[in-house]
């Protein structure tokens, strides 16, 4: 119970750091975001047998999270919930990519091991890079810039819907926990045999309070008065220097350190 109270704390904490009134936090939403993408593109598009041209991007990432006042361990602990996945994208180059690098001595370095290191060192950077997007700019101002991009409707709602729901379902299993508890208290989480009730029931109440909730913000004009009354903030010399700095120094790393991906 306060096991999923405390995750939902950590889970909203990186956009609370977005209140902040740092240097990075008073960039215009729209340059950090072009910032991103292009540093994300940039970053992809390396040789996968490139990692050593890699470093030349953490001056990104190390630079804002210290301007922006974030706790370095705040982002890397984030990080490091993505890299499992990242090492069963990459755990068959090794397998199967025996090319022979350049070897020292006794050890060797194969292809596989190279392109499996630029992955995890790719993830990392792309990840983190994103986590530093949301923990300098809110939410709301952030698909207000996707709008201003022309995506379309729809998926910003879905964006929204499901940042935003996701705290709903745990509170409503929260919620459901200290019920269970209360009929069961030597039981700490629900048995077997009483496992697929208990997560039905957690979506239809979910459902049923997720849809409550999306009438009364009809009610109070989501969709409508909230998009025509939002006033656009001017983009000033700062914010185009930050994102010239950023997106040019992106593209020279790649150029100078790496080939592009066909």
């Amino acid at each position: 119970m306060a096991d999923i109270r405390s995750k939902l704390t950590e889970f909203y904490s990186l956009e609370q750091m977005s209140l902040k009134n740092t240097v990075i936090h008073k960039i215009h939403p729209f340059s950090k975001l072009i910032s991103t993408i292009i540093y994300i593109m940039c970053v992809v598009s390396l040789d996968r047998y490139s990692f050593q041209s890699l470093s030349f991007y953490f001056f990104y990432p190390v630079i804002t999270i210290a301007l922006a006042e974030i706790p370095f361990k705040m982002i890397i602990k984030r990080v490091i919930i993505a890299l499992p996945f990242c090492v069963f994208a990459g755990i068959s180059n090794i397998i199967f990519d025996k090319t022979i690098i350049f070897s020292i001595g006794g050890f060797t370095l194969t292809g596989g091991v190279c392109s499996f290191i630029t992955i995890m060192v790719k993830s990392f950077l792309c990840v983190a890079s994103v986590l530093i997007l949301i923990a300098t700019t809110p939410f709301s101002k952030l698909t207000l810039q996707l709008k201003r991009m022309y995506i379309p409707d729809i998926i910003i709602m879905l964006i929204e819907m499901i940042y935003r729901y996701i705290g709903v379902l745990m509170m409503q299993a929260d919620s459901m926990m200290t019920a269970y508890k209360l009929r069961s208290p030597y039981s700490k989480f629900p048995h077997i045999k009483d496992m697929g009730s208990f997560i039905g029931q957690l979506f239809i109440h979910s459902a049923d309070r997720a849809e409550r909730i999306y009438k009364a913000m009809k009610c109070r004009g989501y969709g409508t008065l909230h998009i025509k009354q939002i006033q656009k903030k001017r983009m000033i010399l700062n914010d185009y220097i930050f994102m010239s700095v950023v997106c040019l120094s992106s593209l020279m790393f790649l150029i100078t350190g790496g080939q592009l991906n066909v």
